[in-house]
């Protein structure tokens, strides 16, 4: 089945985002083998080249590693999973805060709001 990938941002851009959700949520647990660049453009339903720059991205970051004639891998390190799964919460919090602000929320406000739907 394909992505859920619109035309807000860039595709490589929203294939990363994807792929990292995938890492930290533990869908690729760390040290697993990630399928090929081309299983995971058509899983996408992108053209591996743009699934090639998503996966060069996140090479770059230490999430990912090639092993030259094995394939790529999800990193060994926890920690580094960790710190990404805590920027992710951090974007989404921030972009939440921001969001509810907008609509006329103080702070006190919205994490009351919070409180109250966490009690339901």
């Amino acid at each position: 089945m394909p992505w859920n990938l619109n035309s807000d941002s860039p595709i490589f851009v929203q294939i990363i985002e994807h792929l990292q959700v995938d890492i930290i949520s533990g869908v690729y647990k760390p040290g697993d083998k990630l399928p090929s660049v081309r299983d995971l453009a058509a899983e996408a339903g992108v053209n591996p080249n743009t699934m090639q720059k998503a996966l060069s991205d996140l090479e770059s970051t230490g999430l990912v590693h090639s092993e030259r004639t094995s394939g790529r891998f999800i990193t060994d390190d926890d920690t580094l999973i960790k710190k990404m799964r805590k920027s992710l919460v951090d974007v989404q919090i921030e972009e939440f805060f921001k969001s509810l602000e907008k609509l006329g929320f103080t702070g006190k406000e919205i994490i009351q709001l919070v409180k109250e739907y966490t009690e339901k």
